[in-house]
Parts: structure tokens; C-alpha cells; sequence
């Protein structure tokens, strides 16, 4: 049996859909509502009943302070090696993004994994195309501010990332003890998002961002430094796809991969502009 957790969120939702017609997969979830799910629960680790399961799809449950995501994967890996599972696939954070505030706790989570008794696969993930929707849509004035400077972005769009999970976690078998990097084939900076609406791109400053999702009614505290760190990292020329070695997603997708550009657009009419 596969489980595939987080099977409720952007990501794992995804995978379930493509996953959905196979009577041997299970979708882990805080809140089951079929018989196809189970309850799991990252913050409860009485919920982490992993029996019967052969190989597990773990996206990670990196919202929190690391101590906290650490605390959620080892009690997950240590229930996975306590029922049996054979394989474990984790969705971690492209190489490249060992810059960004959040890269800890992926490492941490790939170190506690290889030092495990299962075997195991990493999916080192890029920065979705549809996040880019959220910190860099232009304004009410038909204006990105977003402050990317002559950054760019090696953006992918999540349903290239949940189509290759879906793939591995079918034949983990064959993806044993590999770590792939998953970034996209085409970097995009603001001037190439603004192009592509017919706007203005005028990048702000890291101070103005900070300042305005910083507020009581902005973002949580936590997250405030993650965003401006990846504006950060962005601007900087750290996320353009460069650093990555070998970029496995065309292969592992077996065909090209969707344009970043047409996913970050499409966005644009789902998710909620971060700054005002």
C-alpha cells in the first residue's frame, strides 16, 4: 500500500488526484472524510498509524519553526520504521535554496532519512511558478513591486512536481537512494512577469516588503523573514537554476515541462496578492 500525505494541501492534493483511480493507495489528511483516507496528523503523533503501508509520498509539514518541523518528521520517519515501511519519498527544497530560511529544515529531514532503516527517495523541489503569483503580482496601479531587482527565478509549476512524485512513489524501487533536483527549465525575472500581464515592473525595496507584511493584520511573525529572505535569494541570482548540477525533472517527467509563465498567470486569478 502507498500513503500519500498532506493529501488536503496544494501539493498533495494534487497527487491524490493522479493517484485517486489505484485501490492501493491511501491519502493521509488531519480530516478523513472517505474511506480512501486516513488521519494523519504531523502534531499528533498517536495519529501516525502507518501499518500496512509499503512506501509513503511524506511532503513536508515545513510550516513552523524548525525545531517544530523537526520534531514532526522524526516522529513520522521513527512511526514509519516502527510499522515496516519499506520506502520513504520526501519532498525537500532545491539545493540551491540552502540560502533561504526554511532550507534547514529539509536538510535536517534528508540527514535524519539517510540515517534511517528505510529506503528512501528526495524530491529537492524548486520554488513553485504559483508562488510567484502570490509575492510578485503587480498591484491595483497595473505595477509589480516586488523587489526581484535583476533576480530570477527557476519557477516550476506544481503539477510538474506532483506529476514526478507520482511516478516515484508508483516504482520507488527504482529511484532508491537518489536525491533529484527539481527546479524549472526556464528562470523568470520581474521583467518577464510584467511582459507577460502587459505591465509595469518597478521593483521596491526589501525594507518596504518587510514593513508592509509585517503588520498585525500581515503575516505571521514567522513567516515574515522567510518571505523577505526569498526575495532576498531571488534578487541575488542564488534561485535562477545555476547552482543545480543536474536538473532531473525533464527526465523524470519524460517530456518537457510545462510553462512556468502560463502557470504563474493562471495563478494570479487563485491566490491572494501578499503585499498591498
Amino acid at each position: 500500500m502507498i500513503l500519500v500525505t498532506g493529501a488536503s494541501g496544494a501539493l498533495g492534493g494534487l497527487v491524490a488526484k493522479k493517484l485517486a483511480a489505484r485501490d492501493d493507495v491511501v491519502f493521509g489528511t488531519r480530516t478523513p472524510r472517505s474511506a480512501a483516507e486516513r488521519r494523519i496528523d504531523f502534531d499528533d503523533p498517536s495519529s501516525l498509524d502507518l501499518s500496512g503501508v509499503d512506501t509513503v509520498l511524506m511532503i513536508s509539514a515545513g510550516f513552523g519553526e524548525d525545531d517544530v518541523v523537526h520534531a514532526r518528521h522524526d516522529a513520522f520517519i521513527s512511526a514509519a520504521e516502527a510499522a515496516g515501511v519499506r520506502h520513504l519519498v520526501y519532498t525537500s527544497l532545491s539545493g540551491d535554496g540552502d540560502h533561504l530560511a526554511y532550507a534547514l529544515a529539509h536538510r535536517w529531514t534528508e540527514r535524519r532519512l539517510r540515517a534511517s532503516r528505510l529506503r528512501w527517495t528526495v524530491l529537492r523541489n524548486g520554488l513553485y511558478a504559483e508562488f510567484l503569483a502570490m509575492i510578485a503580482a503587480p498591484d491595483a496601479d497595473g505595477v509589480i513591486t516586488a523587489p526581484l531587482g535583476e533576480g530570477r527565478l527557476a519557477a516550476v509549476a506544481r503539477e510538474d512536481l506532483a506529476e514526478v512524485a507520482a511516478r516515484v512513489v508508483t516504482a520507488p524501487e527504482e529511484h532508491a537512494g537518489r536525491t533529484y533536483e527539481l527546479v524549472g527549465t526556464d528562470s523568470l525575472g520581474g521583467g518577464d512577469l510584467a511582459a507577460a500581464l502587459g505591465v509595469t515592473y518597478l521593483p521596491g525595496s526589501l525594507g518596504a516588503v518587510r514593513a508592509a507584511i509585517g503588520t498585525p493584520d500581515g503575516l505571521p511573525a514567522l513567516q515574515v523573514p522567510m518571505v523577505v529572505g526569498t526575495y532576498s535569494a531571488i534578487a541575488g541570482g542564488f534561485l535562477d537554476g545555476t547552482g543545480v548540477a543536474h536538473n532531473a525533472l525533464p527526465e523524470l517527467l519524460g517530456r518537457e515541462p510545462e510553462s512556468a509563465i502560463a502557470a504563474y498567470t493562471a495563478a494570479l486569478r487563485e491566490v491572494p496578492r501578499l503585499t498591498p
